[in-house]
């Protein structure tokens, strides 16, 4: 095991973010894991902590082949797929809906996005199997004109982690290892982190930063 917990991750990533110290940037955590490992960055660099929800589109003979992806301004799909007329504008709809009344849980019924125009993108998770949400939301910052994109996490599989490399401007990753399995076996304590947990560490992180 490499990690105590996400706490012991995210200390151990912030010396490789020192380069973004006053720099006019944004954290994007993913949901739910990427949460404390985002809260812990923000907090020690007085940046701004945004949730990042993407989630796939499914095939609709397999839920689990990605088809695509939905953020809630924007979304993607592979167009080698044949697919029944409606069904993406379907999909699309539902999955949006759903991440907007997420984003309002989370984040608070007035909270509006960052803009991240020109900014400093740092998108972290507490870790990367498939690497297939990261991706997306690469592509995402891309189409929002983020300044710089840079993807910061404890732990990626090789293959994901060379993925990564290639769409974003920097990856910061500490650990790559050969005989990656999943995520959970490079911490002691992998507990699942619960919306609870999710809520207060957002409702702290209110007061962190300025993107001005």
């Amino acid at each position: 095991m490499l990690f105590k917990d996400r706490h012991d991750a995210a200390l151990q990533l912030i010396p490789a973010l020192e380069k973004y110290r006053n720099t006019p940037g944004v954290i994007f955590a993913v949901p739910r894991g990427g949460v404390p490992i985002g809260y812990y960055i923000a907090r020690h660099y007085d940046l701004p902590l945004e949730l990042l929800l993407i989630k796939k589109i499914g095939h609709p003979m397999n839920k689990e082949v990605a088809i695509g992806a939905v953020s809630m301004e924007d979304f993607e799909v592979d167009g080698r797929y044949a697919l029944p007329p409606g069904y993406v504008e379907k999909e699309v709809r539902e999955i949006s809906s759903a991440l907007h009344q997420r984003y309002k849980r989370f984040m608070g019924e007035y909270h509006k996005p960052v803009d991240v125009t020109g900014k400093t993108v740092i998108i972290v998770d507490d870790g990367v199997a498939t690497g297939n949400t990261v991706l997306a939301a690469i592509r995402v910052m891309r189409k929002k004109n983020a300044g710089k994109i840079v993807v910061a996490v404890p732990v990626a599989s090789p293959d994901s982690a060379d993925r990564i490399r290639k769409q974003a401007d920097e990856l910061i990753c500490l650990y790559t290892p050969d005989d990656f399995m999943g995520v959970g076996q490079f911490y002691s304590d992998f507990a699942q982190v619960s919306d609870e947990e999710v809520e207060q560490l957002l409702k702290q992180a209110n007061s962190f930063g300025s993107v001005a």
